[in-house]
């Protein structure tokens, strides 16, 4: 089964979590070496345009799963 069946979720608090899975298997999939994402952060932990990055491309996909929920209406 794949890891993504479907972007319908039931609430938007699931929506948000399929959201984060989206950016994580992105990371993922682009850097599938486990050493080399553990290795790499320390150094984006610690900075907060990363984290403000990160957290739009968290937005972005939220954005996508929520217009595919119809918005939950």
């Amino acid at each position: 089964m794949s890891w993504l069946p479907s972007l319908e979720t039931t609430s938007p608090e699931e929506g948000f979590d399929l959201a984060i899975k989206l950016a994580r298997m992105a990371v993922k999939i682009t850097q599938p070496d486990d050493a080399a994402r553990s290795k790499m952060r320390p150094d984006y932990a610690h900075n907060a345009d990363s984290l403000t990055m990160a957290s739009h491309v968290v937005a972005t996909h939220f954005q996508t799963v929520a217009q595919a929920n119809n918005y939950w209406r």
